[in-house]
């Protein structure tokens, strides 16, 4: 089968049609990937960023079919429609005890350090325990969440990542409230997710902050009621808030420096919620007495802040009654073939999801 390989850090992918998937073995799943978006932490991988050893097959943000079960497997059956869940659900932790699948770690490590693919006979991972870049992948039947069939691939692909995480830090971690002021720091894909559910929520005034023009044209039809470069931002929030800033605040880039700048634009008592992945390198310094006496609420979210699959089932419910337009999120479509064209693409900034569609 064809899939994009990462040799080494920083070089463009090899796309092979060599690659072979591993058995699905009991209590995995096979996947024919229809559709995968590409999101900026698989740019980070490739680079190094994230730590991921190379060879790998990048992609996690993906839609598909279901080919083959294993043994034990009754949540999905052959012919069945699936968003691939890279933070499978162990069920039994002390996390999915309390209802915080989200943050169980304990599937997402096993099937990280399982390979999902070979080639010439050796071992090749997929980035997360995924590799959505390929025709077939084999995964824990817990990293898919079954989805009627008349959603296309595309718009469920965009579920698999970006659209959970933006719209989960707006409505589920932060819990934005009616009335309030909102401003998103970073418009790609997660930064518009969290743009439309700002507006979901009912939010008075959302700024998005990006330095790309043309993302900043495109901001409105999402919900955004201005705009603004890094450069403009303060200058643009003290007019929208009367110099207080921002209820709530969202970094959506995964930088420190972005991160200050949401720290910033948040009002006394304000909430400031770290979304983007970034470098472990990469400390955000705030001074103690700034924390204490702005009593500014720091907080981090990841993929969506709640269990994974109900929440994506329920934004498929959003997108069904048009109130979420995921289809306007999508920039650009390309073939496996092309997938070094959509990594060019991201790097200018004005890309907010480019759909690689096999």
């Amino acid at each position: 089968m064809r899939a994009a390989v990462l040799r080494e850090y920083g070089a463009p992918l090899d796309v092979v049609d060599t690659m072979e998937t591993v058995k699905a073995g009991p209590g995995k799943v096979k996947v024919r990937i229809r559709a995968t978006g590409m999101c900026h932490s698989d740019l980070s991988g490739m680079t190094g960023k994230l730590g991921v050893p190379a060879p790998f097959v990048p992609g996690h943000e993906g839609a598909g079919e279901i080919i083959e079960v294993g043994e034990g497997v009754a949540s999905v059956a052959p012919g069945d429609h699936v968003i691939v869940n890279f933070i499978p659900a162990c069920g039994t932790c002390a996390d999915c005890a309390r209802d915080e699948g989200h943050l169980c770690t304990r599937m997402m490590y096993e099937a990280m350090g399982t390979p999902n693919f070979q080639e010439d006979g050796k071992p090749v991972y997929g980035l997360v325990g995924c590799g959505t870049f390929a025709e077939e992948v084999v995964l824990p039947h817990q990293s898919v969440v079954r989805i009627d069939k008349d959603v296309p691939f595309d718009i469920a692909a965009l579920i698999g990542c970006g659209v959970t995480t933006g719209t989960g830090a707006v409505l589920n971690t932060a819990k934005v409230r009616e009335g309030s002021t909102v401003a998103v720091v970073g418009c790609g894909g997660v930064g518009i997710a969290a743009i439309m559910a700002a507006r979901l929520a009912g939010a008075s005034q959302i700024l998005a902050v990006d330095p790309s023009a043309a993302k900043r044209e495109l901001v409105s039809r999402f919900g955004a009621t201005a705009a603004a470069s890094p450069e403009e931002a303060d200058a643009v929030a003290a007019e929208l808030t009367g110099g207080q800033g921002f209820d709530y605040t969202f970094e959506v880039v995964g930088r420190s420096n972005t991160a200050q700048a949401a720290f910033k634009l948040a009002r006394r008592g304000g909430t400031v919620v770290v979304v983007g992945l970034g470098a472990r390198t990469d400390n955000l310094e705030l001074s103690m007495g700034t924390l204490a006496t702005q009593s500014k609420i720091l907080v981090g979210s990841v993929y969506g802040g709640m269990d994974v699959p109900r929440f994506m089932r329920q934004l498929v419910g959003l997108w069904r009654d048009g109130k979420l337009d995921l289809e306007a999120m999508i920039t650009k479509r390309l073939k496996l073939e092309d997938v070094n064209e959509g990594f060019e693409l991201m790097k200018t900034g004005d890309a907010i999801r480019t759909v690689v569609e096999l």
